[in-house]
């Protein structure tokens, strides 16, 4: 019989502001590391005004992570230093790999006056943080959405559920990314891979994630489970639950942090920043 793993940590999301002002929801982040490793941040920036949401994120550079955008609500509009522009619209993910270096911008729009979705960042490893950049763009239509018996849905953004793989593939973290609902009372349990990182984030309602726990995990609430077992399982509370997990292969490298620009040492950030202040930031493509 396989071994549930136990929560290690439970966090609240706190607000932040971020970009031009944006009003966001940080569940974890900079204050954090490494215990999420390979995993750096994760905004929730779901919102009811839009004032909390239109100045968006003008035009900024990152290096040495890739970022995950993620839409329940609304679009965003988004173009970058390579000459890519486009909208991640509601149910869409962006998964973009920042490598040796991009400049975008992101900008929230309501749609029938809603907007909300999260963003994710991932670490690279040491041997690719100068990779080219690259975006896998996934329409919600090409998401998987796995029913299971008991009042169980399943959204595979990456990862594999009875036997459904999600449409991001190749990351180097080697990461699963799902987004859960269960009914009032159901229970759900995943694998995790020996060895992972694993982390819950609760959007809605409310579920019961280590029964050695004993309180229920609520809205914007996030779980860190510890590092022994092979599942993780939630039972649903009175009025359902639906959270995000996310696991994947911590690289245990250094991590010199310094605002949308995540490297291995002080000496390459600083590189980084002179070369964007210098005009020679983004790199040429073989």
């Amino acid at each position: 019989m396989s071994k549930t793993r136990e929560i290690e940590r439970v966090f609240l999301s706190r607000p932040t502001i971020e970009g031009a002002g944006v009003h966001l929801h940080r569940a974890f982040g900079y204050n954090e590391i490494p215990a999420f490793d390979p995993f750096l941040m994760l905004d929730d920036f779901r919102a009811d005004s839009p004032d909390q949401y239109i100045r968006g994120f003008p035009w900024h550079p990152h290096r040495g992570i890739e970022t995950v955008t993620y839409m329940l609500e609304g679009t965003v509009e988004h173009g970058d230093s390579m000459g890519h522009a486009g909208n991640v619209d509601a149910g869409a993910v962006q998964w973009m790999t920042a490598g040796s270096g991009i400049i975008h911008q992101e900008m929230p729009k309501p749609v029938n006056g809603r907007m909300g979705g999260f963003q994710l960042w991932v670490n690279l490893p040491r041997k690719n943080k100068m990779m080219d950049p690259r975006y896998q763009e996934i329409k919600a239509a090409e998401i998987p959405v796995v029913t299971l018996p008991g009042g169980v849905s399943v959204k595979v953004i990456a990862g594999t559920v009875a036997g459904n793989a999600g449409p991001v593939r190749d990351i180097m973290a080697e990461p699963e990314y799902l987004d859960v609902s269960l009914k009032p009372d159901a229970q759900f349990s995943h694998p995790v891979k020996a060895g992972h990182t694993a982390a819950v984030y609760v959007i809605g309602g409310s579920g019961k994630f280590d029964q050695h726990h004993h309180e229920d995990l609520a809205n914007r609430t996030i779980a860190l489970f510890g590092s022994e077992g092979e599942t993780v399982g939630v039972n649903a509370g009175s009025s359902g639950v639906r959270f995000l997990f996310i696991s994947g292969k911590p690289f245990r490298e250094p991590i010199a942090w310094g605002g949308p620009i995540v490297m291995n040492t002080q000496e390459e950030l600083r590189q980084a920043f002179d070369e964007y202040e210098n005009d020679t930031f983004i790199k040429k493509r073989a």
